[in-house]
């Protein structure tokens, strides 16, 4: 890992993730009237806490991310599927393009490893003379939203708790048939851009008036019985003064996986080493131009 990767993440974060240890409970019926609103608002600041636990641990763990991003007609689509193993954990995170089968990177941490590996797609491939580099694993010490496979669901949940912290996000809470808890919210678009849940150009973002940033995005978040993450959901399209935004993001955790899922450490013949921090730099300083393209 290298810190120019997690730089876009909220400090209020880590808080969020690490607020509680507690047990989820299954929620209950929402009471009618005027109460509704204060129950649902204190279930969604509950559950967000207990969700702590999900990203703190080493259990086995697979999801994939569905991420698709559009102002006007600048948009980005893409497949980010993780894979957690074992105990250190091994990490396999995928960043595919659903728009170009050639635009691709795949970044591998063996488990205990000083290095960790990053597989080129051919849009990236100029980047390197190999199909892979590899470069020092600086991410040992970091809370696990640091990583590249749970970035995104992370700043989902960040966003979704600091637009209930102002009270007015919260929508419904209620339990299914199977004993899950689905819960659903509205978040500002302005708070989803704030928290970078999809960073995009900046250049872009001058075309968002204040008026599209109180416009609401979608979200649902989906636990199962024991409080657990199985799902979230976030979807919006705002217009204004001849503009648009367009975000879909949806998040599954999948079957548990095995080693079968991670890939073999590749033949040093097949890796071009990054040695150092400006070696490692100047890489992700070139891989920026090539997506700002």
């Amino acid at each position: 890992m290298h810190k120019r990767r997690y730089t876009l993440l909220a400090l209020g974060l880590t808080a969020l993730l690490l607020s509680s240890c507690a047990q989820g409970k299954t929620a209950t019926a929402i009471p009618d009237g005027d109460d509704a609103a204060s129950y649902v608002t204190a279930k969604f600041a509950e559950k967000l806490k207990v969700l702590g636990e999900d990203f703190t641990g080493n259990e086995a763990r697979k999801s994939s991310l569905e991420k698709f991003g559009r102002i006007d007609d600048k948009k980005s689509d893409q497949l980010i599927e993780a894979v957690q193993v074992g105990r250190p954990p091994a990490r396999l995170a995928k960043n595919h393009s659903k728009r170009d089968s050639n635009e691709y990177l795949d970044f591998f941490h063996p488990a205990g490893s000083p290095i960790e590996y990053g597989l080129l797609g051919p849009v990236y491939s100029s980047l390197a003379p190999t199909p892979w580099v590899s470069m020092p694993y600086d991410g040992g010490t970091l809370n696990a939203c640091f990583w590249e496979g749970y970035q995104d669901v992370c700043k989902m949940l960040d966003a979704v708790s600091a637009a209930v912290d102002k009270g007015a996000a919260a929508k419904q809470a209620k339990s299914l048939p199977d004993g899950s808890v689905e819960l659903l919210a509205e978040i500002p678009l302005g708070v989803f851009l704030d928290k970078r849940v999809i960073v995009f150009p900046e250049r872009l973002l001058t075309d968002v008036n204040e008026e599209m940033k109180q416009e609401p995005v979608a979200s649902k978040i989906v636990l199962d019985g024991l409080g657990k993450l199985r799902s979230i959901e976030m979807t919006g399209l705002i217009k204004g003064d001849g503009h648009e935004v367009e975000v879909r993001m949806n998040y599954r955790i999948l079957e548990p996986p095995t080693e079968n899922d991670l890939p073999k450490i590749p033949d040093p013949s097949q890796v071009t080493n990054l040695p150092d921090e400006a070696a490692v730099a100047d890489f992700y300083d070139r891989m920026g131009e090539i997506q700002d393209r």
